[in-house]
């Protein structure tokens, strides 16, 4: 009996250890809390902040502004503040009155009978709008000299409904209003410009992919700057605007694809593949003052519609991230994180995914002086993974530190990766560890781009510190404004052989450091081998099916039914289709159920991922990217699951 027991305890103790190395997750970190909200509330957030007294303060998009106190408690009180308003799109508290910008000016509103609502609402400045439902207004911030930040979203054209337009002369930029009331313009060049953000005095901003946007990023806003779109350039003059690049000269380095076809109707500009195409950065080399993003955030992997900026100031109440810039996304529900740096007078830097699974579109955060971050979420008309139209939560960090980088620096031959533990020396000295690669976007007039010029990149050899905390990783390759991804999947820490939650980054060079390089002696370059990629199955190929024409492949058909979610979820997670999609439920894109009855064959399917009709599906608020750099092979594995379940 006793044999017996103790043969127990030793299974019982081997798979406790088991369980003990299985590597923790962003949520034993970072926990999700939500906001007990009053019945008949709802709260669809489009600005968040904090008063002096602690308590938060919200605009909803319905026109309300909130007062929550003890927001932090099991029990919060709200008080509505104020309502009447339009389409409010950022908050801000300032001398005792909050300052909004609704859809057509920026308005103060003061409670000056101290009964806790607003009896005073003041236009500050009104902006020409031309009703078009996309004009949104962001903002305000808070400028040094007192000044308040506003950007303006482009509206779309009618006949060219995928075009972006600047119907008014605030559309497509960011501008400034002062106290009295006076208005000057900033910078130009915007498209969606959802998220604005003050850092030590310096203004910056998220943009949305979409025409003339390859994808999502953050950009630095110096006065004069232009961003990439061309819409708000059509008023420079007019404006006296700081921006010096005109229409004309634009749109002689680019190709605007206003073509008709044989029936007189404008063409819908589509990805041509294999064409010479051209790129942001190579239009700053002609004309300075085009700014290309502090970070690029790669479309469906870093988030598909950005939103608010913050800078953790929680000195360590957040986490061991401090300093560092959280950008929120609307359209994944999520949270990224940035690390920043200045090279040659330019900011760039590294992201990374952060935390995922908030209940509707991250659209604003803040942070409250107890070190946890408020998230105000909305929905309606932007598709979100969020399964709430709307939202009010909180994160709160555990206190226990998480096994991820903690930054990435460029250097002359590669990059400087910092942990926020120590890592294990034989995994990090094994190049099969890691992996590199760089890739960017074209600058056109179709919505958003697929990676281009993508290269594998060479390590040439990496180099541990004595403490395990920092990597030098040497590469041949690379290339100026081009995103660098490192994968280090392969990486443990030294203590508990955990790999890390978040082991992809993506560094924007926007310049490479000088200084010195690495001598080969001082680098590690044994390699184990690269793990082989795994080859497609039996199942895989034969359920490819035929086009529909001519006599069907009947063992085709008899297959196709074996291919289960799990089988295809590894591509699916690699060329980021779950970013939009679902088996069956809608997110932002449709569920791949619903794709399936609509009967398409597997080369259809095949053709709309390489060059999407967002038409066909009114229904979707943000349309497909064109994804040509998917292999064929990959697009017909998915194109048959998908048939699978009809």
């Amino acid at each position: 009996m006793k044999f017996k027991i103790n043969i127990i305890a030793l299974l019982f103790l081997a798979f406790g250890n088991i369980n003990a190395q299985e590597s923790p997750k962003e949520e034993d970190f970072y926990k999700i809390v939500t906001l007990p909200v009053p019945e008949g509330v709802l709260l669809e957030v489009g600005g968040v902040t904090m008063i002096p007294n602690g308590s938060l303060a919200l605009a909803t998009r319905r026109g309300d502004i909130w007062i929550i106190e003890n927001p932090s408690s099991r029990s919060p009180y709200f008080r509505k503040f104020a309502s009447g308003l339009h389409e409010v799109l950022g908050l801000l508290y300032k001398d005792g009155s909050f300052y909004c910008a609704q859809r057509g000016e920026l308005t103060k509103l003061t409670d000056k009978n101290g009964d806790g609502k607003a009896d005073s609402y003041e236009t500050v400045h009104a902006w020409e709008v031309s009703g078009h439902y996309h004009e949104y207004s962001f903002g305000p911030k808070l400028a040094p000299d007192g000044g308040f930040f506003v950007s303006g979203n482009v509206a779309f054209g009618d006949e060219e409904w995928w075009r972006g337009e600047a119907r008014a002369k605030t559309r497509g930029s960011v501008f400034k209003i002062y106290e009295d009331g006076r208005y000057e313009p900033w910078a130009a060049g915007m498209r969606s410009p959802a998220g604005l953000g003050m850092l030590d005095g310096e203004l910056f901003y998220t943009d949305n992919q979409g025409d003339w946007m390859g994808s999502g990023g953050m950009w630095h806003l110096k006065q004069g700057v232009f961003t990439g779109h061309p819409a708000s350039l059509k008023w420079v003059k007019e404006n006296n605007s700081p921006v010096k690049l005109t229409e004309d000269q634009f749109y002689a380095e680019r190709d605007n694809r206003k073509v008709r076809g044989t029936n007189g109707q404008y063409i819908k500009p589509e990805n041509v593949v294999d064409e010479k195409f051209k790129m942001l950065y190579e239009l700053k080399e002609k004309y300075p003052m085009v700014q290309t993003p502090v970070v690029w955030l790669p479309h469906g992997i870093l988030g598909i519609s950005n939103s608010e900026l913050i800078r953790d100031d929680t000195k360590g109440d957040f986490g061991p991230f401090a300093g560092q810039v959280f950008i929120g996304d609307q359209g994944q529900s999520k949270i990224m994180r940035v690390f920043m740096e200045k090279v040659n007078g330019e900011f760039q830097g590294a992201t990374w995914d952060f935390r995922s699974g908030f209940q509707s579109g991250v659209m604003r955060m803040v942070f409250s002086p107890d070190g946890s971050m408020f998230v105000g979420e909305t929905n309606r008309g932007w598709g979100s993974a969020g399964d709430a139209n709307q939202g009010l939560q909180r994160l709160v960090w555990n206190g226990k530190v998480p096994f991820e980088m903690l930054n990435c620096k460029a250097m002359p031959d590669g990059f400087e990766i910092n942990f926020t533990m120590p890592v294990d020396r034989k995994s990090a000295e094994d190049l099969a560890s890691l992996t590199a690669s760089s890739f960017l976007y074209k600058h056109h007039p179709v919505y958003g781009s697929p990676p281009v010029n993508k290269e594998d990149l060479k390590i040439k050899g990496v180099k541990l510190s004595a403490d395990g905390k920092s990597l030098r990783i040497v590469l041949d390759g690379l290339r100026p404004y081009y995103i660098h991804e490192l994968n280090l999947a392969g990486i443990r820490s030294a203590s508990n052989s955990y790999s890390l939650i978040h082991p992809t980054v993506y560094y924007t060079l926007n310049a490479i450091p000088s200084g010195d390089k690495l001598g080969t002696s001082e680098l590690k370059t044994f390699n184990s081998g690269k793990a082989k990629a795994a080859a497609p199955s039996k199942t895989a190929k034969e359920v490819v099916s035929p086009d529909g024409k001519g006599k069907p492949a009947t063992t085709a058909t008899a297959k196709v039914a074996e291919i289960s979610f799990e089988t295809v979820k590894p591509l699916l997670l690699k060329h980021t289709c779950l970013a939009c999609h679902s088996q069956d439920k809608k997110v932002v894109g449709p569920a791949f159920k619903d794709i399936a009855k609509r009967k398409y064959s597997n080369e259809k399917i095949v053709s709309l991922i390489y060059n999407p009709k967002p038409e066909t599906w009114p229904d979707f608020a943000t349309p497909m990217a064109p994804m040509p750099q998917v292999p064929k092979k990959d697009a017909l594995t998915i194109a048959a699951y998908i048939n699978s379940l009809r």
